[in-house]
């Protein structure tokens, strides 16, 4: 559009050059357009910018914001007239480009005589600029609703990690190259302070094709946009890396090849966390509004890490309850086996002494005697079966791998066990997995009409893998109170995932993954399950 003005314009007005020039924030005039009509060169290539100041025709309309002509080109000074004499352009007529009520830039026609263009020139000049601002505010109209709504789109997906409540290393990596690409930057860095101001690069991004070394530490200390922005607590830039940067994250900087960049605080919950920065290797600084654009992508990183940290907290508390609750079972298991079931059993051996006494012909009251001591023994073994189900005594003394085994040799469905784990692990992670198929087991034997079970236990990945499989009619639904719900909790307390496929008429497989470091992540996806089978997670 501005090739196609700067050509009408020069031609309606007879002129040998015509040049279109945009005003920028930081005291330069940037060429958009321009036309020759010799057909040579343009010769204001699109791009050019230049410096203003000193007593020269474009310089005049940005500081006056009126026309302005320079007849004898001698007269002229500031690096406008140097590129004017390089190119032995000889008088020159410049008006103001107005949109929407605020300066623009301006269009110039330029004689390649020395002869003054003629004196109505400014006016018939003028004509043109309005079609032009008019041409213009509507290019930038259509210009800023892309961008907004580009802008949107990329906060959107990030917003969508968030809610979803994806892992802080996500939310940076997608921060880091969403916000690079929107701003058309070439490189973005997340940054995570240290109190004492040094910073550990997070996630980072760039369009160089080049890995930025995420992971690396820098110090504090001189003027880079980390040190900046950590000391003030609020956004900063530097418009130049080449001449007035120094420390640490600078030299890192200026390796990579920034010369311009601006930073924007990273606050949570009131506490500066870290930084988020994009830089350019273009000599010109970075558009005044990306520090506002930068401000909505670290919102998004801020509500990600409070999340984050809640979830953490959280976590940390269930599974601080399922230790005690465990220590608890434990605790009454013991007391049950070595109180009153050894209790009872003594009981039973001094009724059997007591019968060897009974004199002969006392046969009613040795039956009444066989009835009690009969019912001792199934009272003890009622007994010891409370005390599995409190606690296993066998998960205690033999592991996994051995509780495993003594579920499978008790259910009242055969169960094909194939079990790869046979380590000892955290006490936790143990528990979870023994309940896990415990509860399994208990329902396809009361509810799935199944005739076969299989449990299939690996480890991956530092991981506990379970997978219980039955041939019954399926329809499992985990209802609110229920043993799968209480399972959740208990697994999910403890970093882990428990998912559960159960079709009509297709079984049911339940799927379990804890982390064997016993820390791991919350839970947030179910684990995957076989390859005829998308598992949800239970209690969803």
């Amino acid at each position: 559009m501005f090739a196609a003005v700067a050509a009408e314009v020069g031609r309606a007005v007879g002129s040998d050059l015509t040049g279109i020039c945009r005003f920028d924030p930081d005291d330069t005039a940037s060429a958009v357009g321009s036309w020759s009509a010799a057909g040579h060169t343009p010769p204001f290539p699109v791009g050019t910018w230049i410096r203003l100041g000193g007593r020269n025709v474009v310089t005049r309309v940005y500081e006056t914001g009126r026309p302005a002509r320079i007849d004898t080109p001698a007269d002229a000074s500031g690096e406008p007239a140097d590129y004017a004499r390089q190119r032995r352009f000889g008088p020159v007529v410049g008006v103001p480009v107005n949109v929407e009520g605020r300066l623009w830039g301006t269009v110039m026609v330029i004689s390649m005589s020395s002869e003054p263009l003629p004196p109505d020139t400014e006016d018939r000049l003028a004509g043109f600029t309005d079609l032009l601002a008019n041409a213009i505010a509507n290019t930038q109209a259509r210009t800023e609703l892309r961008a907004y709504a580009e802008e949107q789109a990329a906060l959107r997906r990030v917003a969508t990690l968030v809610a979803r409540a994806a892992l802080p290393d996500e939310v940076f990596a997608a921060v880091a190259a969403e916000a690079g690409q929107l701003l058309g930057a070439d490189f973005t860095v997340l940054g995570r302070y240290e109190p004492a101001g040094a910073a550990t690069y997070v996630a980072a991004w760039t369009r160089t094709g080049r890995e930025f070394p995420v992971g690396i530490r820098v110090e504090p200390g001189g003027t880079n946009i980390h040190t900046m922005v950590f000391e003030s607590g609020s956004p900063a830039r530097i418009d130049d890396y080449t001449v007035v940067t120094s420390g640490a994250a600078a030299r890192v900087g200026r390796d990579w090849g920034f010369r311009a960049a601006v930073g924007m605080p990273i606050s949570v919950e009131g506490h500066l966390w870290g930084c988020v920065s994009v830089a350019s290797m273009a000599a010109s600084p970075l558009p005044p509004d990306t520090e506002d654009r930068l401000a909505g992508f670290t919102e998004l990183v801020a509500t990600a890490l409070a999340q984050a940290e809640a979830q953490a907290t959280l976590t940390a508390s269930r599974a601080r309850i399922v230790t005690a609750a465990d220590g608890a079972r434990r605790r009454i298991e013991r007391d049950l086996h070595d109180g009153t079931q050894q209790r009872l059993v003594s009981l039973a051996l001094q009724l059997r002494t007591a019968q060897l006494a009974v004199p002969p012909g006392a046969d009613e009251l040795s039956q009444q005697l066989d009835e009690v001591a009969d019912g001792l023994v199934e009272a003890v073994d009622e007994l010891r079966e409370i005390a599995r189900g409190i606690h296993p005594a066998v998960l205690v003394e033999g592991g996994l791998h051995a509780a495993l085994k003594a579920l499978a040799r008790r259910s009242a469905v055969p169960v094909r066990l194939d079990n790869a784990a046979r380590d000892r692990y955290p006490g936790p992670i143990e528990t979870a997995a023994y309940y896990a198929v415990s509860e399994a087991l208990t329902n396809s034997a009361k509810h799935s009409g199944a005739t076969l079970v299989d449990v299939r236990v690996d480890i991956r990945d530092g991981r506990l893998h379970i997978g219980i499989s039955d041939d019954g009619e399926g329809g499992a639904d985990p209802r609110p109170g229920g043993g799968l719900i209480g399972l959740t909790d208990r697994v999910e307390a403890l970093g882990g995932r428990l998912g559960l496929h159960s079709p009509h008429g297709s079984g049911t497989t339940l799927q379990l993954s804890l982390p064997l470091d016993g820390r791991g992540e919350p839970a947030r996806t179910a684990a995957p399950g076989p390859q005829d089978h998308d598992a949800v997670p239970v209690g969803t």
